[in-house]
Parts: C-alpha cells; structure tokens; sequence
C-alpha cells in the first residue's frame, strides 16, 4: 500500500512518542507477566511429573532463579513474547496500543507496513525506547536511531485514518 498525497502524514515528534512509549511499557509489563506466569505453572508441571527436583530450594522460585537450565530459557520465553507484541501490531497494522492511542503508526518511508524481519531488526536499536531521544535533537527529520538504522518513519494519523481496527 503506497501512499497517495493526501495520505502523507507528518512525522512524529518525541512528546507523542513518549507518550505512546508510557502506554506501551505498561502494556508490555503485562504481556511480560503474563508469559511468566505461564512459564511458572510449565516449569512446575515439569517438576511435578518428576522431571527434575526443587535442586535443594525451598521454594519453586528459587529452584527457578537458581538454576541457569530453568532461568535463562525462562527469561528468553516472556522476552520473546514481549518482542512478538511489538512485531505483530507494527506487522500487522504499523500500530500498538500505545501508538493507536497517540494516532501514531510506524511504517516504512515510503508508506507502506513494514515486514516481521524489519521489525525484529528494529527492535534491537530502539534500546527499550530509548532510541527515540535522537528526536529531540533531529528536529527538521524527526528520525529516531531505530528509524534511520530500519529506513522507517513514525507519522501522526488524522483522526479519520486512525479510526479502525489494530
């Protein structure tokens, strides 16, 4: 979907950004939570069926925490579900929660959405939002790291185009 000229938008400032940033953040603790409590009740399952024992914890958590086997695949499972909301909505739409909220949506400098591939390759420079703050000082382009390193752009919707669905 190419942008026709009465569907260019203006690019995104860095207030707009870090509002959509806040919601985003909150939304993503839950997701995190979520995929942690499913991981918490697999590792248990795991144990219960006699797969491996409390390795001398008291309590499940610790055998958890103190267990690389258990801790890393752990954390690498709720990261990834964290990573697969961002992907998905920009995939999908170009637009999270956060972003349909602030009338944003993140699509590729010549209008169109952008691939999984590129939004995993933007995940990594966006340093948990971080990235955004070389808006601040990029006031003409108003191009963050994770844009300019994905040839991406944040633009402010109308609110006509941002009605719909994500």
């Amino acid at each position: 979907m190419i942008k026709h000229p009465q569907e260019q938008f203006p690019r995104a400032g860095f207030r707009r950004r870090f509002g959509s940033w806040v919601y985003d953040v909150l939304i993503s603790i839950a997701v995190y939570m979520v995929a942690g409590a499913v991981s918490f009740l697999l590792i248990y399952l795991g144990h219960y069926f006699g797969l491996y024992t409390m390795q001398g914890e008291q309590h499940f958590s610790d055998t958890i925490a103190n267990t690389y086997w258990l801790k890393w695949p752990n954390e690498f499972w709720k990261l990834s579900w964290v990573s697969f909301f961002f992907i998905f909505f920009w995939a999908k739409s170009g637009q999270t929660l956060g972003m349909k909220a602030w009338r944003l949506r993140l699509q590729n400098q010549d209008g169109t959405r952008i691939s999984k591939v590129k939004g995993l390759k933007r995940l990594l420079p966006t340093l948990l939002g971080l990235g955004n703050l070389t808006v601040i000082f990029d006031r003409k382009n108003k191009l963050s790291l994770q844009d300019r390193l994905t040839n991406t752009e944040i633009v402010v919707l109308s609110l006509e185009e941002n009605k719909g669905r994500l």
